[in-house]
């Protein structure tokens, strides 16, 4: 793909140069506040996660939902919920117009994907995974040090291969619609989507990271480290909840 028609396909470079047309010093800082605002929106998503467990009766209202059959709806209604929230906070965090309207979005996007996560983290804390010498870890811390190993080890590979990965959109978009559809699928029939579907989406995740990393490198343009940080965030998320998702099944079979 060439770079007028990468430019012609790239949502993020609408008016303006791309970062990677930028002065050294300027494609520094922004790669340097890109993930800075990502550490940023972590440490904000598990403090988000310790105020809600913390204030909130979340046992309590899992285990009514789930005894009473109103949690199917509750995750169809958080679901969508979450994916019109989502659209929202992306919109904003690209805005051109006001910097403050841009960092709402990663805000409100952060706090959507805490809330969302409540249930899974909720049944995860049930489980944990048996290491060496007998002992047991929880497969949430474990999953979270998965998460930050194979993303470190994306980025690392994007950032010393200096490709340009942009090509990898229209794949992931077409995949993200069937994805898409067979948890609304799963979600209405009940079906089991079972531990392959987790694997794949750790591969679908891992080549949204690339994809994205990528696109810090040579896509935005040197003032939306916003949108960058955000796009990071909702990969690394999405891997973090199926990495948990594969410990978690795995360990329901030891």
């Amino acid at each position: 793909m060439s770079y007028a028609t990468s430019q012609a396909a790239n949502p993020y470079a609408s008016f303006g140069s791309s970062v990677a047309d930028a002065a050294p010093a300027e494609r520094t800082a922004f790669v340097r506040k890109t993930y800075t605002h990502l550490a940023a929106a972590i440490y904000a998503f598990a403090a988000i996660e310790w105020a809600i467990f913390s204030m909130f009766d979340v046992n309590g209202f899992m285990e009514r939902s789930i005894n009473d059959g109103s949690f199917k709806m509750i995750s169809l209604v958080m679901f969508f919920g979450f994916v019109g929230v989502s659209w929202i906070a992306n919109g904003w965090a690209r805005s051109d117009t006001s910097v403050g309207k841009q960092y709402a979005g990663l805000f409100l996007y952060v706090l959507a994907q805490a809330v969302f996560f409540v249930p899974l983290l909720w049944m995860a804390s049930h489980f944990s995974m048996q290491v060496t010498d007998g002992q047991a870890i929880g497969v949430i811390p474990a999953a979270g040090v998965a998460t930050l190993a194979i993303f470190g080890g994306l980025t690392a590979f994007v950032w010393m291969s200096g490709k340009d990965f942009s090509f990898l959109g229209m794949w992931l978009g077409v995949a993200s619609m069937a994805v898409f559809a067979l948890i609304v699928a799963s979600m209405i029939f009940g079906f089991d989507l079972g531990v392959l579907f987790s694997v794949g989406m750790i591969a679908f995740a891992a080549a949204y990271i690339v994809y994205d990393t990528s696109n810090v490198m040579h896509q935005y343009r040197p003032g939306q480290h916003v949108a960058a940080s955000l796009a990071l965030f909702a990969s690394v998320a999405l891997l973090f909840w199926y990495i948990l998702s594969f410990l978690m099944r795995m360990s329901s079979r030891d």
